[in-house]
């Protein structure tokens, strides 16, 4: 998984019912573009991710 900062993490959710989570990167921290990610979820709070089989990448390049 490949991400630069901008580019949305989408975290799908796992049981029925459970709702997509969704966080802005604003730091990578692996090398090329790697996890772990510093993200910023919609309410203001920020929280470093290394991201399973269940996320997913939004790149800001596609939105356009």
């Amino acid at each position: 998984m490949r991400a630069t900062v901008g580019d949305r993490l989408v975290m799908h959710g796992r049981t029925v019912g459970q709702h997509d989570q969704q966080a802005e990167i604003i730091e990578v921290l692996g090398p090329d573009g790697t996890p772990p990610f510093r993200v910023r979820y919609e309410d203001g709070h920020e929280t470093l991710i290394s991201p399973g089989p269940d996320t997913t990448v939004r790149h800001i390049a596609e939105e356009g």
